[in-house]
C-alpha cells in the first residue's frame, strides 16, 4: 500500500455529508412521496409546523362554535405591527378584526410572539390553544371556561 492509501473501513465507506454549505439535508428521501404525500415531517420549517398546530386547534374549536360564530377567517403573521408610541409591557398574541360587508371576521395570531413563549412543541400547542379559545371567548361573549373546559388561565 502506498502512504496516500488507507485501509477500507471495516464497515464500508465512509457516507459523505450533504450539508457541506449549510443548506440543510436534500434529496428524494425529504421530498413528498406515495407514502408521505405532504412530505416528511422532520423536513417542516418552523412556519409550516406552527400553521399546522393552529389548523388543528381552530378545526376542533371551530366544529364546536361555528353555527354561533359564523364565518371566521383564520390567519397567521410573523409579528404584529405596532405604533410607534406603544408603551404597554406585553406583546399581543393575536388580533381580531370585526366583520365588514364585504369581509368575515378575522383572527389572526403572531407566531413569532407565540413561539418566543413557547420552547417546546407540546407548550407551542398549548399557548395556541389558550389564545384560540380566548379570543373565542372575546367573540362570543361568554368564559373561555365554556368556550373549552380544558383551558387554563395563568
Amino acid at each position: 500500500m502506498t502512504p496516500d492509501q488507507s485501509e477500507p473501513s471495516p464497515r464500508g465507506p465512509v457516507p459523505r455529508r450533504r450539508d457541506r454549505r449549510g443548506r440543510g439535508r436534500r434529496g428524494p428521501d425529504l421530498r413528498p412521496g406515495p407514502l408521505t404525500p405532504r412530505g416528511v415531517p422532520a423536513a417542516l420549517s418552523r412556519r409550516e409546523r406552527f400553521d399546522r398546530t393552529v389548523v388543528a386547534v381552530a378545526e376542533e374549536l371551530e366544529q364546536r362554535w361555528s353555527r354561533q360564530l359564523g364565518p371566521v377567517e383564520f390567519a397567521v403573521e410573523e409579528t404584529p405591527w405596532l405604533p410607534d408610541d406603544w408603551d404597554a409591557a406585553a406583546v399581543p398574541l393575536a388580533s381580531v378584526a370585526p366583520p365588514t360587508a364585504t369581509t368575515p371576521t378575522r383572527l389572526v395570531l403572531f407566531r413569532r410572539p407565540i413561539e418566543h413563549r413557547a420552547p417546546t412543541p407540546p407548550e407551542l400547542a398549548a399557548l395556541v390553544h389558550t389564545v384560540l379559545v380566548e379570543q373565542f371567548s372575546e367573540l362570543l361573549g361568554i368564559p373561555a371556561e365554556e368556550v373549552d373546559p380544558r383551558y387554563e388561565s395563568d
